[in-house]
């Protein structure tokens, strides 16, 4: 698992018109390419009635899934050019349809590619782009009397919480970057002066 990456946001879409055509861009976070494919016939069957839907997609942690389609518009104008965007933004998972309205005006290959081009990253503005980075769960298993001090520092540090369990004792679930975890433990029990008990949890992403 990559200690982080970057994607987009679930899901956005946003319009851009260049010399009297409309350009649609469709963004969407898909995992798999069976997500990716549903999101692009989705988009297919809304805009039935759409000159081109053209699309690209990345998938995977290094990329392994690749695919560019320029759905009649001339080879390499279109969805390579998406493409292209994805990868300069560094980014992974991410599925983008670009809708087209054609208005009469043609744009030359030149003009095409700057037109998809545009469109995917003025969409990808648009729709938000976040980091995910791998993160432990911490639980920290405290007696109350401690409570207050510790909730209070791991606030002020760069520690964030999940949650805190209120039972026999207290447990503060905390995320923790994977390559912080030793750290965090000799801070936590310098905190507590030994006073507390520290579990691993899960291992996620957290979006930031």
């Amino acid at each position: 698992m990559l200690p982080s990456y970057f994607t987009v946001k679930k899901e956005g879409e946003h319009e851009i018109n260049i010399q009297k055509s409309r350009f649609i861009a469709h963004i969407k976070r898909a995992e798999t390419e069976s997500e990716a494919q549903e999101f692009i016939l989705a988009i297919k069957k809304k805009h039935w009635n759409a000159t081109h839907n053209c699309s690209a997609y990345l998938i995977g942690e290094h990329d392994q899934i690749q695919k560019a389609n320029d759905d009649g518009e001339p080879s390499g104008t279109a969805g390579v050019p998406m493409l292209e965007v994805l990868k300069k933004r560094n980014l992974k998972d991410t599925v983008v349809v670009v809708t087209r309205y054609f208005g009469g005006i043609k744009l030359g290959a030149g003009g095409l590619i700057r037109a998809y081009g545009k469109a995917t990253s003025e969409g990808l503005d648009a729709t938000g782009i976040v980091e995910r980075r791998l993160v432990q769960v911490m639980n920290v298993i405290i007696d109350y009397t401690w409570l207050g001090k510790i909730e209070k520092d791991i606030r002020a540090s760069d520690y964030k919480i999940k949650d805190i369990h209120y039972l026999d004792t207290v447990t503060i679930e905390v995320y923790v970057n994977v390559d912080q975890v030793t750290s965090f433990r000799d801070w936590a029990v310098e905190l507590t002066n030994g006073q507390c008990r520290l579990e691993k949890g899960e291992i996620v992403y957290l979006e930031e």
